[in-house]
C-alpha cells in the first residue's frame, strides 16, 4: 500500500524531474527500485497490462504538474489562446504570438499521435529499472551531444566582428538617407519555421521511454534549430503543458477503478506536493537557462544511468 510519506517523496520527485531534463518516468522507476523494500514493490505490484495502483497515482501527479505549468505561464497561454482564435477568425497569421500558437499546435500533434499508439506498450516493455538506466544513460549522451553541436554552430570572434561592421555600415547608411534591406536571422520562438516545430515535436516522442526526458529532448531540438537556452527551455515547457495535461486527464478515470482503490488521499497529497515542486522547478529553470547549459544535467544522467545499469544488470 502506498503510504503518505511515500506519496510526498514521489510527488516532489515527479514535480522536479518532469521539468528538469532528467526524465520523471525514469526516476519514478529507478528511485523506488534503488530504495528497495516496500518502495520497490510500488513499481511491481498489480497487473502491469491492465494498470497498477502506482501508475494510477502517477497519473494524478502528472495532472498537478501540468496545472503548475499553466499557472506559471498563464499570461503566455492567454495570449496564445487569443492569437489562435484570432487566426481562425481572420484566416491570417499576422503577429509573432499568433505564429507561436500554431507552432505549439504543430509541435504537439506528432507526439500526441505517437503517444496514443505507443505509450502503453512501450511503458509495459521498458518501465523496468535496467531499461530505465539504459535510457537515462542515452538521455545524458543526447544532452551532451546537443550542447557540443550547439557550441560548434556558435558564431566565432570573426563572425561577431563582421556583424558589428555590418551593423555600423547599416546605421551610417540609414543616417545618410539610404534604404538598406536586411534579412534578420531567427532570434526567438516566433521565428521558428513549421519544419522546426515538427522536428522539435517529434523529438518529444523519446519521452515515451522511461529514462528519456521530454523537456531534454525538446530543448536539444530547439537548440539545434537555432534557439538559445532560455527560449528552448520556454518552448519545451509550453509544449509539455498540453501533452502532460491531456495524458493525465485521459487516464484520470483509472483512479475511479480498482487501481485507485485506497489511495485517493495519497494521490491528493502527492499531487499538491508535485504541483508545488513543479512551480518552483520551472521558476528556477527559467533563471538558470538565462546563462547556463544542459551539461550538468547530461553529467548527472550519465552517472546515475550507468550506476543503475551496473546495479540492476
Amino acid at each position: 500500500m502506498l503510504t503518505y510519506p511515500q506519496a510526498v517523496v514521489i510527488g516532489a520527485l515527479q514535480g522536479i524531474t518532469e521539468l528538469f531534463p532528467i526524465s520523471s518516468l525514469g526516476h519514478s522507476v529507478l528511485v523506488p527500485a534503488w530504495l528497495g523494500g516496500s518502495w520497490s514493490d510500488l513499481v511491481t505490484q498489480g497487473d502491469s497490462d491492465s494498470g497498477t495502483p502506482y501508475l494510477a497515482f502517477v497519473v494524478g501527479l502528472h495532472v498537478a504538474t501540468a496545472i503548475a505549468l499553466l499557472v506559471f505561464y498563464w499570461r503566455d497561454w492567454v495570449e496564445i489562446a487569443v492569437g489562435f482564435l484570432t487566426t481562425l477568425r481572420t484566416r491570417r497569421i499576422e503577429t509573432s504570438t499568433q505564429r507561436l500558437a500554431w507552432l505549439v499546435v504543430l509541435a504537439t500533434v506528432p507526439v500526441g499521435v505517437l503517444g496514443l499508439l505507443l505509450e502503453h506498450p512501450l511503458r509495459t516493455l521498458f518501465a523496468k529499472p535496467l531499461a530505465a538506466g539504459l535510457f537515462l544513460t542515452l538521455n545524458g549522451i543526447v544532452l551532451a551531444t546537443g550542447e557540443v553541436m550547439r557550441r560548434r554552430s556558435q558564431p566565432t570572434l570573426s563572425d561577431y566582428g563582421r556583424r558589428f561592421a555590418e551593423a555600423e555600415a547599416r546605421a551610417k547608411a540609414i543616417e545618410e538617407g539610404y534604404f538598406v534591406a536586411t534579412v534578420e536571422e531567427p532570434t526567438g520562438l516566433g521565428d521558428l519555421s513549421v519544419k522546426d516545430a515538427l522536428i522539435i515535436g517529434v523529438s518529444q516522442a523519446g519521452a515515451l521511454f522511461a529514462g528519456i526526458s521530454r523537456s531534454g529532448m525538446t530543448m536539444v531540438g530547439g537548440l539545434l534549430r537555432g534557439l538559445d537556452h532560455e527560449d528552448a527551455a520556454k518552448f519545451a515547457f509550453l509544449l509539455a503543458t498540453p501533452i502532460i495535461l491531456a495524458a493525465g486527464v485521459l487516464k484520470l478515470p483509472t483512479l475511479a477503478g480498482p487501481q485507485g482503490e485506497g489511495i485517493l488521499g495519497q494521490v491528493l497529497v502527492g499531487s499538491i506536493v508535485a504541483g508545488g515542486a513543479a512551480y518552483l522547478a520551472v521558476r528556477f529553470l527559467e533563471r538558470y537557462f538565462k546563462s547556463n547549459s544542459l551539461l550538468p544535467f547530461a553529467i548527472y544522467s550519465l552517472v546515475f544511468g550507468i550506476a543503475s545499469v551496473v546495479h540492476f544488470f
